[in-house]
């Protein structure tokens, strides 16, 4: 599936090499994020894995397959990490404001799909806005903007 994925970034012979793997890097760095607020209040369920599925299909206008194979790349990805700074840092280069902001929503809905947060997700979407330079309060309007469209 890795290889599937590759292929795909790869398609446009004509796209200059780094953009691309630029490109591939800020998926993959999204991904890792989405899998890792995922897994944090343990365990990943299904639930909260296939709203994640759907987020990334939807964003990236992936198949089900190409999604999978993401997933398993990302997943890798976070294997291999000391922390979440690497992927903050991609992020950081490649999103505006605007961007950081709709992925934070994003990551709270992945919070909520079992409909109640627990202090390890609390921790970590905390993190994650020191990480993505968003403030506190921007922070707080997307959870209750996220809580009032349940």
């Amino acid at each position: 599936m890795i290889d599937t994925l590759k292929r795909f970034f790869n398609a446009n012979e004509g796209t200059q090499q780094s953009a691309m793997q630029q490109e591939q890097e800020t998926i993959v760095a999204v991904c890792a994020l989405f899998l890792e607020m995922g897994r944090i209040d343990r365990p990943f369920s299904d639930q909260e894995l296939e709203h994640v599925l759907t987020i990334i299909i939807e964003k990236f206008d992936l198949s089900r397959e190409l999604a999978d194979a993401l997933i398993q790349e990302a997943d890798h990805e976070l294997e291999n990490s000391v922390d979440l700074w690497q992927f903050a840092r991609v992020i950081n280069e490649t999103f505006s404001n605007e961007k950081k902001l709709k992925l934070i929503e994003r990551l709270w809905e992945v919070v909520y799909v079992d409909g109640q947060m627990d202090s390890h997700e609390r921790y970590l979407m905390n993190k994650l806005s020191k990480l993505l330079r968003i403030s506190h309060k921007q922070l707080i309007n997307l959870k209750l903007q996220v809580l009032h469209s349940r």
